[in-house]
């Protein structure tokens, strides 16, 4: 499992520069050399509405892991997580194997149903019905974990079909299976039917983490799973900064940045975790009291900034003892 995750969602810095990888490359050594131990990017092709304007610039994610795999050695690389309706799931199969080849083993297939409807019509991908997506997450774990463990695969079902599927050569190690958001009649019921880790999002609250977790519980019982097997952690964004005027002038230079008006900062604020180390950090122990077993991080406003990761992981591990 992996107790703390570094996400980089914005790859907008206002650096000047002709491109913003290098800048990836730098937080991604910065995460690892700070104690992080998993690296994950968006899998989305357009920036998010919460975050910027679509044309804003965003990588493909396999692309991205597989360069970071080279400037790495020790951080697990995933995708927070996978859309489903981007890629037949023999094809995702190969590319996270070919991602574990790159990292020597250092891959976690993250993966969740797709919900980003204006990034499906612009560039024609089928988005489909809620229900759609579902039966094709589903669908697409029946192939693709057995694919991952070296099984040959023959499947017929309403959306995909394989017949003697083979993924040669196999993964340098078992790599595994993330499955993000928190629906409480399906995710969950994923998660504890085929998953090795739980990602919950949107959660702000204590007690919804307790919730969910509960839920989670039931699903494991009715699935006949262990709920011990399964590690659940939270996304989190945040601003840090060593004090809150520090963190209060990097909103305002990215909002600068991106055009933001005072009703997006204001709006950005209420969805972060914003301060200081002991205000983030206080806010990040309640979360993991809990019962996380581990945070998914980001700082799209300012992690860009060299120290701010590294300041990050020194707040959230004092969170977990």
């Amino acid at each position: 499992m992996s107790r703390l995750s570094y996400h980089i969602p914005n790859f907008t810095y206002g650096s000047g520069s002709t491109s913003p990888f290098p800048t990836v490359v730098a937080q991604a050594k910065e995460a690892e050399a700070s104690g992080f131990d998993r690296i994950t990017v968006m899998d989305h092709f357009y920036q998010l509405p919460m975050l910027g304007r679509p044309e804003e610039p965003m990588f493909e994610a396999y692309t991205v892991l597989g360069a970071l795999a080279a400037h790495t050695s020790k951080v697990r690389l995933a995708t927070m997580v996978t859309g489903n309706t981007y890629r037949n799931p023999t094809l995702l199969a190969k590319a996270v194997t070919a991602l574990d080849h790159a990292s020597n083993g250092r891959a976690t297939l993250g993966i969740g149903a797709g919900w980003f409807e204006l990034e499906h019509q612009s560039l024609g991908y089928e988005f489909g019905t809620f229900t759609d997506r579902f039966q094709k997450l589903e669908e697409a774990l029946q192939v693709i974990v057995p694919m991952l463990r070296n099984e040959k695969v023959s499947f017929t079902g309403r959306h995909y079909s394989v017949t003697d599927a083979v993924n040669s050569p196999a993964p340098v190690s078992r790599i595994p299976i993330l499955i993000g958001g928190g629906g409480e009649k399906k995710t969950l019921r994923f998660v504890a039917k085929y998953a090795d880790e739980s990602n919950l999002v949107g959660l702000t609250q204590a007690s919804d983490v307790v919730r969910k977790l509960s839920i989670l519980d039931e699903h494991c019982v009715n699935e006949g799973r262990n709920r011990a097997e399964i590690s659940v952690s939270l996304n989190v964004s945040c601003v840090i900064a060593p004090t809150t005027a520090e963190a209060e002038a990097d909103v305002k230079t990215m909002a600068s940045v991106k055009g933001w008006n005072d009703q997006i900062v204001d709006g950005m604020r209420g969805r972060l975790v914003f301060g200081d180390p002991d205000t983030v950090g206080t806010a990040l122990a309640d979360l993991v009291g809990a019962g996380l077993d581990g945070l998914s991080l980001s700082l799209p406003v300012n992690g860009h900034i060299p120290g701010r990761v590294a300041l990050l992981a020194e707040t959230a591990s004092r969170t977990f003892g």
